[in-house]
C-alpha cells in the first residue's frame, strides 16, 4: 500500500526543486505545470499540480518512522539541504512522546518526520497537549496547533 497525495502549488519547478532535496531523487514524471514523485521509502506517490489556480493548505503532513536511527538520516539530510527548521525530541504531543523534525515546503504546508517512543494516556482535548506544527519563514501566519 502506498497512499497518494496532489498538492496544488504555485509553481512546479520552485516545487520539484524543494521536494528533490527532502527526497533525494527526481521526480518520476515532470512538465511545467505537473511533477509525480513515485517513492518507495516513504512509500508515497506524491504530485504537484499549478494549473488548478489554488494552493493546497492542510493542518501538517508527515513520515513516520520506525527509530532514532532513521530520524538522525533524515535530520542530516534536511540539514544539508538547509531546510531543516526544529527539532523536537522525546516530546509529549498528540498523546505519544515522539522526536519529530519540521520543514515547511514552498506553499506553506509544514511537514513532519517522525518517531513515536511510547503512546500516552488520552487526557483531555488534544488541544492542552501542547503540540504545535512550526511555521517556517515561507509560511504565512504564526504557529497550527492541535494536529
Amino acid at each position: 500500500m502506498r497512499p497518494h497525495i496532489s498538492l496544488d502549488v504555485r509553481n512546479v519547478p520552485v516545487s520539484v526543486e524543494f521536494y528533490q532535496k527532502v527526497f533525494g531523487l527526481a521526480p518520476q514524471k515532470r512538465t511545467d505545470d505537473y511533477a509525480k514523485f513515485d517513492l518507495r521509502a516513504p512509500a508515497l506517490n506524491l504530485s504537484l499540480v499549478s494549473s488548478t489556480g489554488r494552493i493546497s493548505s492542510v493542518d501538517h503532513l508527515g513520515i513516520e518512522v520506525e527509530s532514532t536511527e532513521e530520524i538522525a538520516m533524515w535530520k542530516r539530510r534536511l540539514q544539508d539541504q538547509g531546510i531543516l527548521e526544529e527539532v523536537e525530541e522525546n516530546v509529549a504531543c498528540c498523546f505519544a512522546r515522539q522526536d519529530k523534525l519540521w520543514f515547511t515546503d514552498p506553499d506553506g504546508n509544514a511537514w513532519e518526520v517522525f518517531t513515536v517512543h511510547e503512546q500516552l494516556a488520552i487526557d483531555g482535548p488534544l488541544a492542552n497537549t501542547g503540540c504545535c506544527a512550526p511555521k517556517g519563514e515561507r509560511a504565512p501566519g504564526a504557529v497550527m496547533c492541535g494536529g
